[in-house]
């Protein structure tokens, strides 16, 4: 089974931001175990006794909020490229690959709904993905694992939709459950998948592209053409 862990950035309501963010961490199941430890050896560099009490999030570990406050400012920014090299950049494509969706929200329909045109393009374009590999021969099928913290109701609702009433690009099929949602204290990928939506927040609406550029050859691909990155420029 193919795990896609999905987290946003930015705010979807905030008229003081352009852009809305929702990235996805597509990882092969044999692969969390491993990721994880990877991503505790980071926490443990500032917290050997209890790594798992330090979360890897992005915005905190830059601005140097909640356990990071203590934590010199070089370290803390070397700690996120750090889990985006280790967590997406240095693993193999067949087992990491990234989703992506970015929504300008001042180039939207006003009536427009920034979380359901972002996951449309996530959730149909991980779905092509396993898709593509049904057409090779291999059978795994996809789960998404989301933040608690994101829109648990609306995005429930729409995973619904997507599978029986169908999307712009006609329904999800791949899927063995809805979406769980999951406190992202309990779950390192939860946090790597924070750490993919800030680094494409900071590109796109700070035009800092220090963590972007680590991993930004990691969007799922085929024969050279990209599919798992959305932009809405």
């Amino acid at each position: 089974m193919h795990l896609l862990y999905v987290d946003e950035s930015g705010s979807a309501s905030d008229t003081s931001q352009t852009y809305f963010i929702l990235a996805g961490v597509s990882v092969f199941e044999r692969q969390t175990h491993w990721i994880e430890q990877q991503l505790n050896g980071i926490a443990a560099r500032f917290n050997p006794n209890c790594p798992h009490e330090l979360e890897l999030h992005g915005s905190p570990m830059r601005s140097g909020k909640q356990g990071w406050r203590s934590i010199q400012p070089h370290d803390r920014e070397q700690a996120i490229k750090d889990a985006l090299t280790d967590g997406v950049a240095n693993q193999k494509r067949n087992a990491v690959r990234l989703f992506g969706a970015v929504i300008n929200k001042k180039t939207q329909i006003a009536t427009s709904d920034p979380v359901f045109t972002s996951f449309e393009q996530v959730a149909s374009r991980f779905d092509m993905f396993l898709q593509r590999l049904h057409l090779n021969g291999n059978t795994h099928r996809g789960l998404m694992l989301c933040d608690a913290s994101s829109s648990e109701t609306r995005i429930q609702t729409l995973a619904r939709e997507f599978k029986y009433s169908g999307h712009s690009f006609g329904k999800t099929k791949n899927y063995s459950e809805v979406p769980v949602f999951l406190d992202s204290k309990a779950s390192r990928l939860i946090q790597l998948a924070d750490l993919v939506a800030y680094a494409m927040f900071r590109h796109y609406e700070r035009q800092d592209s220090q963590y972007f550029d680590i991993i930004k050859h990691c969007f799922d691909s085929d024969g050279g053409v990209q599919h798992g990155l959305y932009e809405s420029l």
